[in-house]
């Protein structure tokens, strides 16, 4: 790496694009005068201008813009043909302002006037300084894109490990809890058969009122861990979420569930699903509301799912420390199957959660 006193002292190589020797000589001059160090090529058409191209590498070109059977935006397109990029001035003569307002829009770096060279050195550097900007630029959003990329697969087999955990702790739910429930509830009939005490037998009732709670409890839970209601179909299993939400809560729901193609990949099901249910949970916790509307709809081409509630709106706490991670898993959700969630809200006026898919040929699964 060059240090401080190097770089000052390194050579500039520009390439310029010149017909006349005069002229050259001006350009090579006014370099001198400002004290650059500089190794300048001049050629005079597109074939040994390509050849210095390739076989050379340079800091900038010049380049006057009429020369005989060429102009400067001809260079300029082999460049861009070539994928060779570098700062790219227009050193010419009057070209009038048309001219130079096409060459800067085609992407060429500056224009300068034959009779300004003094200004040469400045707008060189210039030019060079702001090609490195946007070649910086680029590559920052070149990584920028591809650590999104990264975080988007992520983001696919997080929620993938997640559901798979789920699912077995569903399981060891149904085999273990769901068996261990199942046998109390044969020995507490049998004590209610053999038993006819009747401060006993109101024990036993207790018991078995409590064991019907943890049962509900139980079934209750594996079904949010692993959504067997989706064997039904995304519009069975909204409608039994939304039941569920209003009986638990009190809180009456208005549903309304139409799909013209309901067969659709697991992933696109259980995502709208996830989506719904997490809707309904922030309703229930914060929106302190008296209503909720959940509306499913969908073609072969797209599907949209809204979770609206008349509550307070989101507040900034809520935004960002109780709902906000939830929210951001569900738009990072929706991003691997190709969606995207919008939250529309307003202090008083209530939070709608709308979640956007467009279904592809590899959305739907075909049925047999």
């Amino acid at each position: 790496m060059l240090n401080k006193n190097q770089k000052k002292h390194a050579v500039l190589r520009v390439l310029h694009l010149e017909d006349s020797a005069s002229d050259h000589l001006l350009v090579k001059r006014e370099f001198q005068k400002s004290g650059t160090p500089v190794d300048i090529v001049r050629v005079e058409n597109l074939e040994s201008f390509k050849s210095a191209l390739l076989e050379n590498g340079f800091d900038v070109v010049l380049a006057d813009y009429r020369l005989p059977g060429l102009t400067a935006l001809d260079a300029w397109a082999l460049m861009n043909e070539l994928s060779v990029r570098l700062p790219f001035v227009l050193l010419s003569g009057a070209i009038g302002e048309t001219a130079a307002v096409q060459a800067i829009q085609a992407g060429i770096s500056d224009y300068l006037p034959k009779e300004d060279l003094s200004k040469l050195r400045h707008v060189t550097q210039r030019a060079i300084e702001m090609h490195h900007i946007v070649l910086a630029r680029e590559q920052a959003d070149a990584e920028l894109k591809h650590s999104q990329k990264q975080l988007a697969s992520f983001a696919e087999q997080l929620q993938s490990t997640i559901e798979q955990e789920r699912a077995a702790i569903a399981r060891e739910i149904h085999d273990d809890i769901g068996g261990s429930l199942a046998a109390i509830r044969f020995d507490l009939a049998w004590v209610e058969r053999h038993v006819s005490d009747t401060s006993v037998l109101a024990h036993v009732q207790a018991a078995t009122d409590m064991l019907q709670h943890a049962v509900e409890a139980s079934q209750r839970i594996m079904m949010n861990l692993r959504p067997a209601i989706l064997d039904q179909g995304l519009v069975a299993a909204i409608h039994w979420l939304g039941d569920s939400f209003s009986r638990r809560t009190g809180i009456p729901t208005q549903i309304k569930a139409e799909l013209i193609n309901n067969c659709l990949s697991k992933d696109i099901q259980l995502t709208a699903y996830r989506t719904a249910q997490e809707a309904l949970t922030n309703a229930s916790k914060y929106a302190q509301c008296t209503h909720v509307k959940i509306e499913l709809a969908g073609d072969d081409h797209f599907l949209t799912l809204e979770v609206a509630d008349n509550g307070r709106g989101m507040i900034d706490q809520h935004t960002g420390a109780a709902g906000g991670f939830g929210l951001k898993g569900l738009k990072e959700r929706a991003k691997t199957v190709g969606g995207w969630l919008d939250v529309s809200t307003q202090r008083g006026h209530g939070t709608a959660i709308t979640l956007s898919i467009p279904l592809s040929d590899n959305s739907t699964i075909k049925q047999e």
